[in-house]
This record gives C-alpha cells, structure tokens and sequence, in this order.
C-alpha cells in the first residue's frame, strides 16, 4: 500500500527500509505514466552507456611506440613448447605496472609458423625494458594456471629470470636500450 510521497507503508510497518513505489510517486508527481514508458528508455539509455563505455575502453588503441621513434630491437624467442601455438609478448617500460593485469605499454602476437624459434624486431624508445613471454598452447587467448596460481603453459621474462616462489621484479628482467641493434635472447620455460 502506497502512502503519501510513495512510499511503501507496509514495508514500513514490518520494520523495513521503505523504498519509493514507483508508481505512487509518478501519480502524485503529475498525470499518471506507465513506468515502463519512462523506465524502459532509461535503462537502454543507461545499458548503452554502459557499453559504449566498456567496448571503448577494451577496445582503445594501445599507446604504441611510433616507427622510427626509437631504437631498433630484436626480441629472439627460443625453446617454443609448439610450432604452432600464438607467441605473446608484453612489453613494459613502466616498473610499477610490470606484471600487473593490462599493465604492459604494448604486446605483440607472433605465430611460430613450424619453428622452435621466433624473432621479433620492434622499435623500443630508449629507457629501460622488460618483457613477459606467454606461449597459449590450446589456444584459448589466456595464460591457463594452476590452483597455485603457477602458469601452467611455457612463460619466460627477459634476461631469462627463472622466478621459484614469486613473480620476478622489474629489476631483474629489465635490460637498456640506448641505441639500435640490440638483441634480446629469451628461452621459454616448458611447463
């Protein structure tokens, strides 16, 4: 039963929050509208937003480094568990979100097309770097880990750190690019 203001007076007897009766509040407010007339365009208006907002994130483009606005470096990726599962490179120039979920400044997709080894030049700013290597074996576009939270497909990170009880620090994996013709030789750990 609605009183005045719509609110709902037997919620409020029975010891309850009283919330707003929508449709109470709509007839005292003016002439009576079905709330689904007024209610439904807000939620689509609302699940809209919500959406665009969502999608243009995920979807927005990664700060990328320009070509020809760095230094030339060849990431080598050897002892690759497959010769055909996609290769995933994330680079990190940025210490505080090293290894932090979508905390990479870019990444970069390779297949192995039949090989053990893959290379892969890009163009690095000069500053200090550090890569995390995933090998996705059933191609299901996420690193599978165990109830540990211990990968469960072949990883690597760059200097070839070999992490026992904890993820590596940026320190340990990172390497300088002052200059072009930098190689960076990285094994993958099978699992």
């Amino acid at each position: 039963m609605a009183g005045a203001g719509g609110l709902n007076l037997e919620a409020a007897r029975a010891g309850k929050p009283a919330a707003p009766n929508v449709f109470a509040v709509l007839a005292v407010s003016g002439p009576l509208v079905h709330s689904s007339a007024i209610l439904l365009p807000m939620r689509l208006l609302a699940s809209s937003f919500c959406l665009t907002t969502i999608c243009g994130t995920l979807l927005a483009p990664l700060p990328l480094p320009a070509a020809g606005n760095g230094s030339s470096v060849t990431v080598v990726v050897s002892d690759l568990a497959s010769r055909s599962s996609a290769v995933k490179l994330y680079f990190y120039n940025v210490r505080e979100t090293f290894l932090i979920k979508g905390g990479y400044t870019f990444m970069r997709v390779v297949k192995p097309a039949g090989q053990r080894q893959v290379s892969l030049p890009v163009q690095l700013p000069p500053g200090e770097w550090a890569v995390a290597i995933t090998q996705d074996l059933n191609n299901n576009d996420k690193v599978d880990k165990n109830m540990l939270g211990i990968p469960t497909e072949p990883f690597a990170f760059s200097n070839n750190v070999r992490p026992r009880f904890s993820p590596p620090a940026f320190d340990d994996c990172k390497f300088t690019v002052s200059g072009p013709g930098k190689v960076v030789n990285i094994a993958l750990l099978a699992k």
